[in-house]
């Protein structure tokens, strides 16, 4: 078999079959097949899609590459989630804790943040000692103990896909449907988890700008996700601006936080509790959502839920204490209101600009292995639709320089005051 006509029969239009694609992904793991074939074939791919069983073969054969974690010491229905990632998503703290109160077993592997969106890991390291990378075995005996972990990704997961996912970073092939689908699909299967729901993003701060192509995403995520035998569903939620009201490391944390306590922002509230009521039902502690939405209530109401993310980052070596002193995390030297120069209504707020601003502040990365500040970021004390007065403050920056100009202008460019509103739900469909 040669890697030349895999590519040919991709540039015509052709299936490729499960010979073919096994062949590509042994030869990415073993380096045989050189970075500018492998890049050929995904412009190929991008280009010419591929069918249902090849994003399932893909999938099937990345997840394969590497390690599968065996969590099957851990009674009941592991259910875990994936986001696509936006600004200010800081869905799966909360969400795993209240899930976990609930009973249902949590095994999360997380990511990193990169550029304007934020990394689940980069959130949970504001909190000090708190460690993301523990063994598998830790793993397995905190969720059965906990309920909950959230880490990095523990052993070899998917190796083929680390590679693929590198160059189509350099190739202008990373929104692509079915290479984003396998991409998200081989490591949530090689994670071991009965059933899975994913957040995708719609808008300006998400991957997929359109909803069809959020749809699109949506769609494979899950037919990928049954031709496997995983109970999968998927939602579509906004990103057109902000979610909660802190974008920052140390500051979603507290956002966190505070939603354990019931003081929570109503959006990000009412998206972890939709996410959470699928959970509950998938992992079979409630029949309806109804049913799920009371007993997640319970576990804030209770403290439940808040005790199960302290026990979380005491098991992984965190200072539990942060829970009830904030200020145990990195606390940036300035607060700088952004007064409105105009009084009206917020019209919009461009998510993927503000989490630029926090980015530039230093609490994003611009490259992989840029250093973080856990300490700076923005807090919006006014969110689309609501009246702002001149000489009121919309936002407040935290950072550790006072030469923020540059912030300052790209907020005023990307926060709109005007007249007329464009009504956007928060959740725009579900896909089971």
């Amino acid at each position: 078999m040669r890697m030349i006509d895999i590519i040919l029969d991709k540039r015509n239009g052709k299936e490729l079959t499960d010979e073919q694609i096994q062949f590509v992904v042994d030869g990415v793991v073993d380096g045989s097949i050189p970075d500018y074939q492998i890049s050929a074939l995904l412009m190929a791919i991008y280009f010419e899609n591929m069918t249902v069983k090849e994003r399932a073969s893909l999938t099937m054969k990345m997840m394969e590459s590497g390690e599968r974690l065996d969590l099957s010491d851990i009674p009941g229905i592991k259910v875990d989630k994936h986001s696509t990632g936006g600004v200010g998503d800081k869905v799966s703290l909360p969400l795993a804790a209240l899930v976990a109160a609930c009973d249902v077993p949590v095994p999360m592997i997380s990511g990193r943040g990169l550029g304007h969106t934020g990394g689940t890991l980069d959130k949970l390291e504001a909190i000090p000692g708190y460690t993301i990378e523990i063994s598998e075995k830790d793993f397995i005996d905190q969720v059965k103990e906990e309920k909950l972990a959230i880490v990095g990704a523990t052993g070899d997961i998917a190796p083929a896909d680390k590679k693929i996912y590198s160059l189509r970073d350099v190739t202008g092939t990373v929104d692509s449907i079915p290479l984003i689908a396998g991409s998200i699909m081989s490591k949530k299967i090689a994670a071991g988890a009965d059933a899975l729901i994913i957040d995708v993003k719609t808008g300006a701060g998400a991957f997929m700008k359109t909803l069809e192509d959020s749809t699109e995403l949506a769609e494979a995520l899950v037919e990928i996700g049954k031709s496997v035998g995983m109970k999968t569903m998927a939602l579509i939620s906004d990103m057109n601006q902000p979610l909660g009201n802190k974008i920052g490391n140390s500051l979603e944390i507290e956002e966190t936080l505070d939603l354990l306590k019931g003081k929570g922002p109503e959006d990000l509230h009412e998206l972890v509790m939709a996410i959470a009521e699928y959970m509950l039902v998938l992992g079979e502690k409630a029949q309806t959502k109804e049913e799920a939405r009371q007993l997640l209530e319970d576990s804030i109401t209770s403290g439940k839920a808040l005790d199960r993310f302290k026990a979380m980052v005491k098991a992984q070596g965190g200072d539990e204490r942060v829970v009830d002193d904030y200020s145990i995390m990195p606390q940036a030297k300035y607060k700088i209101d952004l007064p409105a120069k105009e009084s009206g209504l917020i019209t919009e707020m461009v998510a993927d600009a503000i989490g630029i601003t926090s980015m530039m502040l230093g609490g994003g990365r611009q490259k992989a292995d840029d250093l973080l500040d856990y300490s700076v970021g923005i807090e919006l004390h006014k969110k689309v639709g609501d009246q702002v007065e001149e000489g009121e403050s919309i936002l407040t920056i935290y950072s550790n320089s006072e030469d923020i100009d540059e912030v300052k202008q790209k907020l005023y460019d990307n926060i709109h005051i005007g007249d007329e509103l464009i009504e956007r739900p928060m959740i725009y469909k579900i896909i089971e």
